[in-house]
């Protein structure tokens, strides 16, 4: 099921995706983040459906099934490098901060920021080219 999309997800230069492989690769980018202090507490998850739901004009139980979907994709996914760089291309720039914001409200959705999240979150900001000035306008 995700071997099309990690085979797009891993080429040099990956293509912009299909909005439904898009939407996936967003939610396991999230989950991604959410897993990096090897913690994926309830909070997470309930944010990354909530996250989803909205962007998506989803129900409740589209977010959840999506965010289980990437749930199981997300461990054969790419570097995070090579992850971001496909949801680059497949977001628009105005689109990146938003995606960011959202990482950020993943992590903090636990109430316990850890470095380890804050590496992943300022690794993917940097692949999506999201600068700082534009986090804090956003």
């Amino acid at each position: 099921m995700f071997s099309e999309l990690l085979t797009r997800l891993t080429q040099p230069r990956p293509l912009p995706l299909p909005d439904t492989d898009a939407r996936l690769a967003l939610a396991a980018l999230l989950v991604r983040v959410a897993k990096s202090d090897n913690n994926f507490a309830f909070e997470e998850v309930r944010q990354i459906d909530r996250i989803l739901a909205e962007r998506y004009g989803l129900s409740p139980v589209a977010a959840a099934k999506l965010r289980a979907q990437a749930q199981k994709m997300e461990p054969q996914a790419p570097a995070t490098a090579d992850f971001a760089r496909s949801v680059k291309a497949a977001v628009p720039y105005a689109d990146r901060s938003a995606v960011v914001a959202a990482l950020w409200s993943v992590i903090v959705s636990d109430g316990a920021e850890k470095p380890e999240e804050a590496v992943v979150l300022a690794e993917i900001a940097g692949v999506l080219g999201v600068s700082t000035e534009d986090l804090e306008k956003g």
